[in-house]
Order: structure tokens, then C-alpha cells, then sequence
């Protein structure tokens, strides 16, 4: 006796004519095929044709089948009859014992089973992201933490049927206080900021339920699910670095119902943009100092036409209307005759000198 497989829903399912055929005879022979069920011969088709066609084939369906021919000038030891048996194949939707979804405490422990009905025996296998953890029907974890949370996948598959496979997802849920990330002040280290610097801060944080992110200073962005996943959301805060801040810093704090975690950036000693602001404003005023310095002494060079007189020009020309007086009150006698010569006159050759030479 022969055995088949078949799929549900296949193609038809055929009985060749030699499986069931008498030889050469004078004419067609007559074929009868039937179905043992309980022992009994249920008829399902007789033709000329020696096939059997079953569409869309049940698991019902599976049993022994069987043809006889009516061949009454076959020799005496001619085989009239065959039998073979049906298996069809099929996979049963799995089946979870704790459900879809799952939340665990941190640090607790989990033991779940797949369980699914097939034909052949199916073959089951737990994943994580594609990362198998073992084959069999139960998934066993103990300490969980945040990094067990996430999709869990039953996977059955029949090694002698690819195309049967079917699978199903657990989403583990680990319940806890916040767990909080914080990234390190950028650009520059502690102690290295200037009154002025611009900072962006980033907070990561994870629990369940997903908590939420505060800062202690204004124009945080909303939390968003970070890089990398894994259950953290992220939020950023971007800021100038000042005095205030070097002495208080700037908190970042995660909260849920189960607790709360808090981060305070630091950003140290920060030096005052008004030191190096006097530096420049002190080398700019030496250098315009010693401009001028260059300048009146390049312009006096032009003027006085010789080394002397800007000297000359500073003691100046007796005024001409106030002669100086001798001890005794009279005039000098070089004076008098200036004068006599015409004082107008002399006045004016005097200033007129002085103007010429500086």
C-alpha cells in the first residue's frame, strides 16, 4: 500500500492510470474507486479513464483509497486492485498560554508555552529579533530586566512541508523605576566653558510605563523614541552657558508611577567674557596711542623747516607794543631804534619772520 501527502486547498489530487490499469485488452476496461472507511468500500467514481481527481482537498479527507478493475480477459494472475493511503498535511493556528501580552515586574521571572496541532508533527522554535533562543514549546526567562522587554516570536515550520509555517508574537512588558541615560556636555569638558557658550544636552530614559522627561531650565524638546530603540525616549535642551548655571547646573528628571531618576549636568568654573573683552580694548587703545604719537611727530618734522624751530616757536617774539624796560625803567637803546624805525613797520617784518621759518 502507497501513501500520499497533500496540502488543503492544493491542486488536484491524481491517481495515474498505471496505478490502477490491466494491461492491453480488446476493450477499455472498467475502473471502480472507492474509499475504506470502517472497512466498508464507499464508491466515489467508475470511468474508462483510470483516474481519480479530489479538489480542494479537507484534512477530512485523509484515509485509504482504492481502485479495482473489471478486466475479464486479464490473465488469472493480473493484479486488479490497489490501494493507497491519503495524508493530508495541515497546521493548526498556535496557541499562547499567557496570552499576546505580558508585563513583568523588574527582576521577575517568566515561563510561557506555544502549543499548536499539525500533520506531520511540527517543529517549534522560540526568537528574539530574529536571535533564536531555543527549540521546544516553552520560553523560560528569570531577572528580566529592561533590556527582556520587547517581541518574543513562536515560530512553527515542518521540515518535510515548506509551505506550511506559521507563527506568533508575545510582547513582554517589564514594569520599573525609570532607568536614565544622560550624554555628556558638548563640546567642551567641565571647567572649560566661557560666559556665552552654547550647550545641547540630551536625556535618555526607559521603564514602563514609558516615563516622562523633565528639565530644570525652559526649552526642552518633547521625549521621542531614541536611536537604537530598545524602549528609550530622548529628549534634548539647548542652551548659552552662564554663571547662574556654572553654580546650580542643569537637572534633567525621569518620572513614572513606579519612581522617578535625576541627572545634574555640571558645567564648573565658567570664565567671564568681560577679561578678554578689556585685553583688546586696552591693545586697541596702546595702538591708536602710539598712531598719534607717529602722526604729530611727522607733522611737526614738515613744519618747522629746520630742527630749531618748533624750540624758537615755542619761546615766542617779544609782543611788539610792550618794549622791555632796563633796570633803571629806560629803554635799551637796540629796542629804541626798532621802534623809531617805525613801529607798524616793524611789528609787521617781526611777526612776519616768525611765520616764514615755523
Amino acid at each position: 500500500m502507497a501513501a500520499w501527502t497533500a496540502l488543503p486547498s492544493a491542486s488536484p489530487c491524481t491517481i495515474p492510470r498505471s496505478t490502477c490499469s490491466s494491461g492491453w485488452a480488446a476493450q477499455p476496461p472498467e475502473y471502480t474507486f472507492y474509499r475504506l472507511q470502517d472497512k466498508q468500500e464507499d464508491v466515489l467514481k467508475i470511468n474508462l479513464e483510470g483516474n481519480l481527481t479530489l479538489e480542494r482537498v479537507q484534512r477530512g479527507q485523509s484515509g485509504i483509497y482504492g481502485c479495482r478493475v473489471e478486466d475479464y480477459d486479464a490473465e488469472e494472475d493480473a493484479e486488479l486492485s490497489q490501494t493507497l493511503e491519503l495524508r493530508v498535511a495541515y497546521l493548526d493556528p498556535l496557541e499562547l498560554s499567557n496570552g499576546e501580552e505580558l508585563a513583568l515586574p523588574l527582576g521577575g521571572s517568566l515561563a510561557t508555552n506555544c502549543s499548536v496541532k499539525g500533520l506531520p508533527t511540527p517543529t517549534l522554535r522560540w526568537t528574539k529579533d530574529s536571535i533564536p533562543l531555543g527549540d521546544g514549546p516553552t520560553l523560560s526567562l528569570s531577572s528580566v530586566t529592561f533590556d527582556s522587554a520587547g517581541s518574543y516570536t513562536c515560530e512553527a515550520s515542518m521540515p518535510t512541508v515548506p509551505l506550511l509555517s506559521r507563527n506568533r508574537i508575545l510582547r513582554l512588558l517589564v514594569e520599573g523605576s525609570p532607568e536614565l541615560r544622560p550624554e555628556e556636555t558638548l563640546p567642551k569638558a567641565e571647567g572649560s566653558w566661557t560666559e556665552g557658550d552654547e550647550v545641547r544636552l540630551v536625556c535618555s530614559a526607559r521603564g514602563y510605563p514609558e516615563p516622562k522627561l523633565k528639565w530644570s531650565q525652559a526649552g526642552g524638546h518633547p521625549a521621542e523614541p531614541a536611536p537604537g530603540g530598545q524602549g528609550w525616549v530622548s529628549s534634548s535642551l539647548t542652551l548659552k552657558v552662564t554663571s547662574a548655571l556654572s553654580q546650580d547646573g542643569v537637572s534633567c528628571e525621569a518620572s513614572n508611577p513606579h519612581g522617578n531618576a535625576r541627572h545634574v549636568f555640571h558645567f564648573g568654573p565658567v570664565a567671564p567674557q568681560t577679561s578678554q573683552a578689556g585685553v583688546a580694548v586696552m591693545a586697541v587703545a596702546i595702538s591708536v596711542g602710539l598712531l598719534l604719537l607717529v602722526v604729530a611727530a611727522f607733522y611737526c618734522m614738515r613744519r618747522k623747516g629746520r630742527p630749531g624751530c618748533c624750540r624758537q616757536g615755542e619761546k615766542g617774539a617779544p609782543p611788539s607794543g610792550d618794549p622791555e624796560l632796563s633796570h633803571s625803567g629806560s629803554q635799551r637803546p637796540e629796542q629804541t631804534g626798532l621802534l623809531m624805525g617805525g613801529a607798524s613797520g616793524g611789528a609787521r617784518r617781526g611777526s612776519g619772520g616768525f611765520r616764514d621759518e615755523c
